[in-house]
């Protein structure tokens, strides 16, 4: 393979891309791709080519853009900023091969892409540069004892999550900067690739991944909590709280298929109503807003018998502002807190409570119907469930406020 610096021979720049010597030498020719003085094409005229036949793929003809370029009324000059080598072209290599390589299946590997919100790949198709890494990381995955099912869900989070970062910043880009451009005259090329463009994509790119780590953080210190917890509780040294805070998790029913169908707008108005609506209705009862967590909301209440007519005074205020019906859990017990969270299998069996719960319904653990029984309260044993973390069926209660 050449050296990235000196370019690519036309053979050679096609495999990179998918494409053909003729159809990379029409382009020559109309003078949209220009190699330099070895005949050979670089990185930023292979991002050039393959933006160039997504156009065409759009409907844009080949022909008309060609002349907008050569009379200098179209530019494809910004994907030569820095910002733009995030385009990863083709790699040396087609996902069969590398399946074959590292003895992943290819099916795995196809789903890389698929993950990363492009066409579906074919076993021929070459890898992106950019896709080899997780080539890597599921070659390393598996060798280590890790499940493939295990490594396609990492994968498909991964671009789940990153698709909605990227989304955002790409609608903040293009409402903050493009858009106003366009207004006061500007070309959208001539707004791409400027200095300021590069410095905020090689921050995002910093931020993203600190943003990861503090959540590898959080998530690697619950893990390790829990694991000391049970140690201690086997050996006799978990103490026991006479009178335990309750731990309450009210998440939003249907707020991914709302975010889906009405867009992240809509879902932020949702979050800044429920913000609202909890703050208000957990101060009354005593109860405290621990963490926010896109779709809900986590709670610590001091005294659990004021924790269960807040929840259900939280559903109800919701469903009185015409927001989806929210479902809740709760459960008391020891809890562990640091930096301004808690921890522990208290707030995890709250949690896997919520998940059980339906629209609109507010399930406890029996812990916390001796802890907040009372004339305005009524629970209702709905049924004992497999619980991860719990030996043998939980009993789990419905709570209602007394008509």
């Amino acid at each position: 393979m050449e050296n990235l610096g000196e370019g690519y021979e036309l053979e050679e720049a096609a495999r990179r891309i998918g494409s053909t010597p003729g159809e990379l030498a029409r382009l020559v020719a109309l003078g949209v791709l220009v190699p330099n003085a070895g005949g050979r094409l670089g990185e930023a005229q292979l991002r050039r080519a393959d933006l160039v036949r997504s156009l065409a793929r759009a409907g844009i003809p080949l022909d008309g853009l060609a002349a907008a370029i050569r009379d200098g009324s179209v530019s494809l000059d910004f994907l030569d900023a820095p910002a733009f080598s995030r385009f990863s072209v083709g790699g040396g290599a087609t996902f069969a091969a590398v399946a074959a390589r590292t003895g992943i299946p290819v099916e795995q590997l196809l789903l890389v892409r698929e993950a990363s919100g492009s066409p579906a790949a074919s076993p021929d198709d070459r890898m992106r540069d950019a896709e080899l890494a997780y080539a890597d990381l599921i070659e390393l995955g598996v060798s280590g004892g890790l499940s493939a099912a295990a490594m396609q869900h990492m994968v498909r989070t991964h671009g789940d999550s990153l698709r909605r970062v990227a989304e955002t910043e790409s609608a903040v880009w293009r409402e903050e900067v493009i858009e106003p451009a366009i207004r006061a005259g500007k070309r959208p090329d001539e707004v791409l690739g400027k200095e300021f463009g590069d410095r905020l994509s090689a921050q995002m790119d910093r931020t993203v991944i600190e943003m990861y780590h503090l959540q590898q953080t959080r998530a690697w210190t619950v893990d390790i909590i829990d694991g000391l917890e049970a140690q201690l509780a086997a050996a006799g040294l978990h103490s026991r709280l006479a009178h335990p805070p309750a731990m309450c998790f009210l998440d939003i029913s249907g707020y991914t298929r709302l975010t889906q169908e009405q867009g992240d707008a809509a879902a932020a108005e949702l979050a800044h109503q429920l913000g609202r609506i909890v703050q208000r209705t957990a101060t009354d009862y005593g109860g405290r807003p621990v963490k926010w967590l896109g779709d809900g909301v986590m709670l610590h209440f001091a005294n659990p018998g004021r924790a269960v007519p807040g929840a259900l005074e939280m559903v109800h205020a919701l469903a009185a502002e015409g927001l989806p019906p929210a479902h809740v859990g709760l459960h008391a017990g020891p809890v562990i807190f640091q930096e301004g969270d808690y921890y522990g299998s208290t707030v995890n069996l709250a949690s896997r409570i919520a998940d059980r719960a339906g629209p609109g319904q507010v399930l406890v653990s029996e812990v916390m119907v001796d802890a907040a029984s009372s004339a305005d309260v009524v629970f209702t044993e709905v049924g004992a469930f497999e619980l991860k973390g719990v030996a043998g069926a939980m009993p789990l209660f419905e709570a209602s406020l007394r008509a």
